[in-house]
């Protein structure tokens, strides 16, 4: 753990931090507020994961996920994704010890990398009444999680959850969760493109403009602005 910490504290560069703090809306009303960085990229920190992912404890990574730096949390969470995939007999205790650290994967960038390959991958498997509890939640980060953690589910060809959860959030007020719902449902479209239009028939009145963007950016462009144009019809209606 010593020798990982200084290798952190060689790598860090404080003008990169400064780009990543403002990147990142750490200012005070964003949703980073107050989060700090070293100015470590992300190939740095996977090659640091590579080399020391064996060689720490649960206790160890706990410390780095306690952090108050953005990249010594988020190079915790890889060393849990690669642990995962490397050994499956620890996957249930890594799921776990991921959910219980939930609300410190508190940007979008610590979710995206880590809940589909950690949270998703071990529900392919298992019960998934974890993510209709999470995308209730008051805190932003684990409504993201439930929501990006299906494109485990999506890759094989799975959409249930998907749609279920996206129906979910489709009212939620952050502009991230809007994002990600977009995403995740342009995914089923690039996989199954009746599914997606069939969500957006359904609810096309209640499904949020950037969601609606993120997720026809697929679709040819006179679908795309088939489906803008009756969106705007629906709510010059109301």
């Amino acid at each position: 753990m010593n020798d990982l910490k200084r290798e952190i504290l060689i790598l860090k560069n404080p003008r990169k931090a400064k780009d990543l703090q403002r990147f990142f809306k750490t200012g005070k009303g964003e949703y980073g507020e107050g989060d700090l960085f070293l100015g470590i990229t992300v190939p740095q920190q996977r090659e640091l994961v590579k080399r020391y992912f064996d060689k720490l404890n649960l206790k160890e990574i706990q410390k780095l996920l306690d952090s108050e730096f953005h990249e010594e949390r988020l190079i915790g969470l890889l060393i849990l994704v690669k642990r995962f995939e490397k050994n499956l007999y620890e996957r249930e205790k890594i799921f776990k010890f991921y959910l219980k650290n939930s609300k410190k994967v508190n940007n979008w960038d610590l979710v995206d990398l880590t809940a589909p390959n950690i949270v998703g991958n071990f529900l392919l498997d298992n019960d998934r009444h974890i993510l209709s509890k999470l995308c209730k939640s008051k805190n932003l980060w684990k409504r993201r999680i439930s929501i990006v953690s299906t494109y485990s589910f999506i890759r094989q060809n799975q959409f249930k959850y998907t749609i279920e959860i996206s129906r979910n959030l489709l009212r939620d007020k952050e502009d991230l969760i809007h994002k990600a719902v977009g995403w995740m449902l342009r995914e089923i479209g690039k996989r199954d493109v009746e599914t997606l239009r069939k969500f957006l028939d359904e609810n096309l009145l209640e499904i949020h403009n950037t969601t609606l963007r993120y997720s026809i950016e697929k679709m040819s462009l006179e679908e795309r602005k088939n489906y803008l144009m009756r969106k705007r019809k629906l709510r010059s209606k109301q």
